[in-house]
């Protein structure tokens, strides 16, 4: 009886570590993919005013503003209004994006007037060939 549980406490302490191991492999290399990722991003977009930046780090503060500089291991993002600049590590960023990466008002604009006149070729032109002039219409 004794034996049978020792070896149940061992096994049980073998499968822990087992899994504690494992798990912070793919934290650590899930953070090295996001400060890749976010390099990336703030290489795409470059520097100047009109490279417009949302971050969020990892400690879920939002910065918004302009990239102000870039270099390899960190960038700066300078607010707008203000003209504070705040240097952040690519280590500390869980993502950066555009900001106002939405639609403009004449794209969708567009987009609506495309969907009215689908919608008057559809009851004008097509409703009356399939309806073969009052078929069941």
């Amino acid at each position: 009886m004794f034996r049978r549980t020792i070896a149940i406490i061992l096994a049980g302490i073998l499968l822990s570590t087992a899994f504690a191991f494992q798990c912070a492999r793919a934290q650590s290399s899930n953070d090295d993919q996001l400060a890749v990722k976010a390099r990336a991003t703030v290489q795409r977009l470059g520097v100047g005013h009109n490279s417009r930046v949302e971050v969020k780090l990892r400690d879920n503060s939002k910065l918004k503003g302009y990239i102000g500089a870039a270099d390899e291991n960190s960038f700066t993002v300078t607010d707008s209004h203000t003209g504070a600049s705040r240097t952040v590590a690519y280590t500390d960023v869980a993502q950066v994006k555009k900001q106002g990466g939405g639609l403009s008002p004449l794209t969708w604009g567009i987009i609506g007037g495309a969907a009215v006149a689908a919608i008057i070729v559809g009851v004008t032109v097509i409703k009356p060939v399939v309806c073969d002039g009052g078929a069941g219409c």
